[in-house]
């Protein structure tokens, strides 16, 4: 008869399955879902890695949940007060964050002056300049700083950096620019500048690093074509910056994000007391230095909880700082992956 038909190959889900049986289809259909092929080992592999994936979001929220649970007591007690108040008094009760904020705010800044023109110095020769049997001896160097300890930065700069700058860097600037408030004060060879420029050798090879990366995933089709028109390589060199100008600041402010979160080489050189003072040569305080210094010494309830919630700060600081650097490179990597790559 016209208008049935049977159908013998090529049967639905619902059809191989009786109705007995419907509690089998959930497997099917999600197992389609997870593999495009239907292999149950592919949907079994991507369900693990997606559960790795998932473990990885539990623990920064739970880190966050954790923090701001234990600090609710300093919340509720100094509320927005905490972020500027200036006196740090453990005795009295009194707890302001404002000192450590500013000595973290200067230290870093002063990290990134000096880092960033070093950096991309060094990623761009190493690019664009240097052949390939220097490139890779400087790059490798360049990278094995980041593999040092954050105490041997620390021990070096006590015993080599700080008296070093006491003798032959202080005493110029401020012979020359002591006309500035940046530049008064005793010389003591400890405090933020010491500190800036710790933070500075230890951010450089994370910055060019990164710098570098994107680079060399500029395509060269866009230096071909400036040398075409007649460019020189100088200029060449500034058409490839500017293509990858969003992920260079995303190099930046991945560099930014650990001289923010750095901790024990800081503590060793930065004088480690809370002051607010615009002498570069004055001691001063960070927001990991003072959590790793007086976290064991903590004893109250409020003072602990002071210290958690400098902990928060710091941490939802650099977790942001860290996603604007990562969405930064993705947006240059991702336009120019697999097009003309650069050795």
């Amino acid at each position: 008869m016209k208008g049935k038909s049977k159908k013998v190959r090529g049967k639905s889900e619902e059809d191989k399955f009786p109705p007995f049986s419907f509690f089998l289809f959930p497997f099917s259909h999600w197992r389609r879902r997870l593999s495009p092929t239907g292999n149950t080992g592919d949907a079994i592999f991507r369900t693990v890695i997606f559960g790795m994936s998932f473990v990885m979001v539990l623990i920064v929220g739970a880190m966050i949940v954790a923090l701001a649970s234990h600090s609710m007591l300093s919340i509720r007690e100094f509320g927005f007060g905490f972020l500027t108040g200036r006196e740090w008094n453990p005795i009295k009760g009194q707890f302001g964050a404002l000192a450590f904020i500013y000595g973290t705010i200067v230290s870093s800044l002063i990290a990134l002056l000096i880092s960033v023109p070093l950096s991309l110095g060094i990623a761009i020769f190493l690019v664009e300049q240097a052949p390939y049997y220097v490139a890779r001896p400087i790059t490798f160097l360049v990278e094995l700083l980041a593999a040092i300890p954050s105490v041997v930065y620390g021990l070096w700069g006590i015993f080599v950096l700080a008296p070093f700058l006491r003798v032959y860097v202080e005493p110029p600037l401020a012979r020359w620019f002591g006309w500035l408030p940046l530049f008064q004060g005793p010389i003591t060879g400890i405090g933020l500048l010491t500190g800036g420029v710790i933070l500075a050798i230890m951010v450089t090879p994370i910055v060019s690093a990164v710098a570098r990366d994107v680079l060399s995933a500029v395509p060269n089709t866009q230096r071909e074509a400036a040398l075409a028109l007649g460019a020189t390589k100088w200029e060449t060199t500034l058409v490839v910056m500017v293509n990858g100008a969003p992920g260079i600041a995303g190099a930046v402010i991945l560099g930014l994000g650990r001289a923010i979160g750095e901790t024990m080489a800081v503590t060793m050189v930065i004088g480690n007391r809370p002051e607010i003072s615009l002498s570069l040569f004055q001691p001063s305080y960070t927001l990991a230095s003072v959590v790793a210094n007086e976290f064991t010494e903590a004893t109250g309830d409020l003072y602990l909880s002071s210290l958690v919630e400098l902990g928060l700060i710091l941490f939802l600081v650099t977790f942001v700082v860290n996603a604007i650097a990562r969405l930064l490179v993705w947006r240059v990597t991702r336009r120019t992956a697999g097009v003309g790559m650069a050795v």
